[in-house]
């Protein structure tokens, strides 16, 4: 694996934990993709956001959730935030704590 993998908190590892089943299990395989082959595994399953935001698109039976990350030198990669889509167009609140801790971890804060 030529990737690392953290999260921003522990909280954050917990949220995307306790996500239903099936999107549990789509995380856990694209993150192993991730680690392998890199933060970017494109479209459907990642789209890069701008100014070094991620995001990953899970889709299962129980619904939709976006994890947000952004990655590091390195080849560091932060999972930073997650939940759970309702509408077609991302929260500008949910957008916004990803940045938020994306620049707290690039300003080592």
């Amino acid at each position: 694996m030529n990737w690392k993998l953290t999260y921003y908190n522990s909280a954050v590892q917990k949220e995307i934990l306790k996500l239903p089943k099936t999107l549990v299990a789509r995380y856990l395989r694209f993150v192993d993709l991730m680690q392998e082959y890199g933060a970017n595994l494109g479209e459907p399953h990642t789209k890069a956001l701008g100014d070094g935001l991620f995001e990953l698109r899970l889709k299962g039976i129980e619904g939709i959730a976006r994890i947000f990350y952004c990655t590091l030198i390195g080849k560091e990669i932060v999972i930073l935030h997650s939940f759970i889509k309702k509408t077609m167009k991302i929260p500008l609140k949910e957008r916004a704590i990803a940045i938020k801790r994306m620049k707290e971890i690039k300003n080592g804060i």
